[in-house]
């Protein structure tokens, strides 16, 4: 397993490469799930606008006015960060014992820090000076659905993460207890339905703003989120964040005979989160490799199911699917409700083999995921209805009355 992109290189290609050892395998495929959204949303988007089910708005603006403070300051702020923070990181990383602890900590180099900002501003001055006319021009254009993606892209970001840490500190309230401060600025334990919820609800109030309607933002969001998850769930599994499932001794089914072992059972090896103990937290089994020592078993102490490897095939598989259903499905709404069908089928199913928090729910012992997956199917079943209830009232109400 890779913890970071730096023990990646440092195997895959015997590059040692210092600054990598900020960059965290998962984070890396976060950020490259959001870029694989944000263009799969941009290309629903001019789609729609070009089959005219989207338009334009208009807006006013005046070019060539002088550059805002806060455009300044904001600009400032940034260089700063840039110089005192990511600049260390960048050159002087192999000089630190832990990176990422640096990078959420005060310390930083306040000389690098104070010519990034000169030197943002400046640049930002520059722009200023060169983009000005006397006297400005108010002009109106016209903003394309597509242009919006770009802010969407980080209130999804911003949102989702804020909503992924919360629902796992909600579904872990004993550790978050014990460490709160440690628990919310620590680089792992997020929560895919948390994300999805809150980073969802972000961008459709965002996007009703800019005059995009919730039903076709919501189906312009469901393949991008599928894919999402499928590239996201590969982070997951190169770093071995935990998500992986029950301990698995069963033999490897024969008809699976020809994949590799490591398909059926793995041990993670190396994994970020510096576990050797696979059992679910409260059976004998986990008791007795409670005290297992990963500095001396830098692995598992036995196998188990690597489920982020199925969830990547399977979501990968139902990302098709709806990608191929996006244009023959004229019904807003139907889209979105078909992937929340899949998507909480495909996790509550999961979740069977999957190690997880269990709660106590109507008598039951279930997950967090189980529950919202059920919420999660019942509300695409609903969303189909409603929608198509939606667009025979609006086709018939498009209907003119006959006259006598």
């Amino acid at each position: 397993m890779y913890p970071t992109l730096y023990d990646m290189f440092a195997d895959l290609f015997g590059l040692k490469i210092p600054f990598l050892r900020v960059v965290q395998s998962f984070g890396f495929f976060v950020a490259i799930s959001f870029l694989l959204a944000h263009y799969t949303m941009s290309l629903e988007l001019k789609r729609k606008e070009k089959e005219g089910i989207l338009t334009g708005k208009k807006i006013k603006t005046i070019i060539g006015k002088p550059y805002a403070q806060t455009e300044y300051i904001l600009s400032g702020f940034l260089g700063f960060l840039l110089g005192f923070k990511l600049l260390p990181i960048l050159f002087f990383s192999s000089e630190m014992s832990d990176p990422r602890s640096f990078l959420l900590s005060f310390q930083g180099n306040w000389i690098l820090g104070i010519i990034a900002t000169a030197a943002v501003v400046y640049y930002k001055y520059y722009e200023d000076k060169k983009q000005r006319k006397n006297p400005p021009v108010e002009q109106t254009i016209v903003e394309h659905p597509y242009q919006i993606m770009g802010n969407m892209t980080v209130i999804a970001a911003v949102a989702g993460l804020l909503g992924a840490k919360i629902f796992h500190n909600l579904e872990n309230w004993d550790q978050f207890m014990a460490d709160p401060v440690g628990s919310l600025l620590s680089f792992s334990g997020l929560t895919f339905f948390g994300g999805l919820i809150c980073g969802g609800a972000a961008v459709i109030w965002y996007a009703n703003k800019k005059g995009v309607k919730p039903l076709h933002m919501l189906d312009i969001g469901g393949p991008a989120m599928m894919l999402a998850y499928a590239s996201g769930r590969i982070g997951c599994h190169i770093a071995g964040d935990g998500d992986w499932g029950i301990v698995n001794t069963a033999p490897m089914p024969a008809w699976l005979s020809w994949l590799p072992k490591w398909f059926w059972a793995y041990n993670y090896p190396n994994n970020v989160n510096g576990e050797c103990n696979p059992y679910t937290y409260g059976t004998p089994e986990y008791f007795a490799n409670a005290n297992c020592n990963f500095a001396e078993t830098p692995h598992l102490v036995a196998d188990v199911f690597p489920t982020p490897l199925y969830e990547i095939i399977i979501c990968g598989i139902f990302f098709f699917v709806l990608w191929s259903l996006r244009k023959k499905i004229k019904t807003p709404g139907v889209l979105f409700g078909i992937y929340m069908i899949l998507a909480g089928f495909e996790r509550f199913w999961i979740e069977k083999i999957r190690v997880n928090t269990i709660l106590h729910f109507l008598g039951m012992k279930v997950t967090q995921a189980e529950i919202i997956s059920v919420f999660l199917m019942l509300g695409g079943v609903a969303l189909i209805v409603f929608a198509i209830a939606k667009h025979k009232k609006k086709l018939q109400q498009s209907v003119p009355a006959s006259t006598p």
